[in-house]
């Protein structure tokens, strides 16, 4: 069974997963345009350096 990495609103199945993600997402390289929403667009938070997320 592989495991599942969640943070924030990202879902991936390593850490460099995750980290790609929130690059791609402050980047808007990935995820598209959010529609009706008229505000910046929302930071990513950092991953923190020893988060190694829920094991199930």
């Amino acid at each position: 069974m592989e495991g599942i990495v969640a943070r924030w609103n990202f879902i991936g199945r390593s850490r460099q997963g995750i980290e790609q993600g929130r690059k791609d997402w402050m980047e808007g390289t990935r995820f598209g345009e959010v529609h009706g929403y008229g505000g910046a667009p929302l930071r990513a938070p950092e991953v923190p350096p020893l988060s190694r997320g829920r094991v199930r």
